[in-house]
């Protein structure tokens, strides 16, 4: 018994380095991310150029939308600098989400389909 609570409690991480790419734009999402030490950029390409939408810092999650709504990756993400980032898999994301109560987990899904638009806005006001 105390061997499964060990692999419970076992945490992924990943160093990436400055410029290297954590996932890319269209890609599909089966992880999520914290930030743990270092810094993310977050990029779309728009007519061949990039146009940053935001960093992630320490403590901040980026790639969550994917495993909510099982879209293709909306943007990319890369490192700004060396970075370590603890991974959250499809499988405990879904576990943590199945205890919220369904009336957050709607909210929710809301939540990212607008933040999905508003996105797609923001890369039209940019370019």
């Amino acid at each position: 018994m105390a061997q499964g609570h060990a692999a419970k409690r076992f945490i992924e991480r990943k160093v990436f380095y400055s410029g290297d790419r954590v996932f890319k734009e269209g890609e599909p999402g089966d992880r999520a991310y914290i930030v743990e030490r270092g810094m993310i950029e977050i990029f779309k390409l728009v007519d061949g150029k990039e146009v940053v939408l935001g960093t992630i810092n320490k403590g901040g999650i980026f790639g969550e939308m994917a495993l909510i709504d099982n879209s293709p990756r909306m943007a990319a993400a890369r490192a700004v600098q060396q970075t370590t980032l603890v991974v959250i898999t499809r499988d405990i994301f879904e576990s943590k989400l199945a205890k919220a109560d369904p009336f957050v987990r709607g909210l929710i899904n809301i939540f990212v389909k607008n933040i999905r638009r508003m996105g797609q806005e923001l890369v039209r006001y940019k370019t």
